[in-house]
């Protein structure tokens, strides 16, 4: 099992100034980090693969979602600046050698709306046409896309893992996935086990997260099942560890971090990895 660690533990945006954090998180025992793309204008490829062929650290592509890349808007012109920058995502992914890009690229982060049925229909509709032309893009280059389902207040449209699998089939795209992560999954799947169970074969990538955002290992999560379930569906992508810092206070308020979730963020990462290995083990 290969381990990874989310950039956004340490900081945001990621940019030449925080190159230092390859080497950071291959001193900790991680084999990938994974970089959150919030600016494109902030990502320097030739540096950041220097410095990751340099370290022994593969990289993998997260995206940010935010009200003017929504794919799923009813305005035109915000599905296109969404699809604009997914399509830049996939580059820097084939870039980089990461297999994938992941992130919830269905609609907005923090799209809660009680719209009635035909207004869904119409939502969803557009957030299929969308990332059927994400998919061709990607396919091109040989790039898969993981879709991530959010938790109810983060997103309106794709909660549980249900959900994500019809907008796969949907989608029909052989290169379209899943993320699943665990704090989504805690507060949505009445069995999270049998939800990784019910994906099999369309997992492309694994967020393992505490259920309060904090370290791995240190919370209720049956972490035992959850290695076991991922063993049974012949899970072989990368686990990786998505947690985020009160110190970049943005960020901070957008994922409701009110106080310190460990001693430092490095612990948070070097215990949650400690725990991870212990739960996988023989996995």
């Amino acid at each position: 099992m290969r381990y990874g660690a989310s950039t956004f533990i340490w900081t945001s945006p990621f940019s030449n100034r925080t190159l230092d954090l390859i080497d950071h998180v291959k001193a900790i025992g991680f084999d990938i980090i994974e970089i959150c793309v919030e600016d494109p204008e902030t990502i320097d490829l030739p540096a950041i693969l220097e410095r990751a062929v340099r370290a022994g650290v593969s990289v993998t592509m997260c995206g940010a979602f935010g009200p003017s890349r929504d794919l799923s808007s009813e305005d035109e012109a915000i599905r296109e600046a969404g699809l604009a920058y997914l399509d830049r995502c996939i580059d820097f992914a084939k870039a980089l050698g990461s297999p994938f890009v992941s992130g919830p690229m269905y609609a907005a982060v923090g799209n809660t709306r009680l719209l009635d049925r035909s207004a869904r229909r119409e939502q969803w509709g557009r957030a299929v046409a969308s990332l059927k032309a994400a998919a061709a893009y990607a396919a091109e280059r040989r790039i898969k896309l993981a879709v991530e389902p959010l938790n109810r207040f983060e997103t309106d449209l794709v909660n549980t893992v249900d959900q994500g699998l019809q907008l796969l089939e949907d989608v029909s795209a052989d290169n379209v996935g899943l993320l699943l992560d665990t704090f989504h999954m805690n507060i949505e799947e009445k069995d999270i086990p049998a939800a990784i169970r019910r994906a099999a074969g369309r997992i492309v990538e694994f967020h393992a997260s505490s259920n309060d955002r904090g370290t791995p290992g240190e919370d209720h999560l049956p972490w035992r099942d959850i290695a076991t379930a991922l063993r049974d569906v012949r899970f072989e992508g990368p686990i990786v560890i998505e947690a985020f810092t009160p110190e970049i206070k943005e960020i901070a308020r957008a994922v409701s971090i009110w106080r310190p979730l460990a001693e430092s963020q490095d612990a948070l990462a070097a215990d949650g990895l400690k725990n991870l290995q212990g739960a996988f083990v023989g996995q």
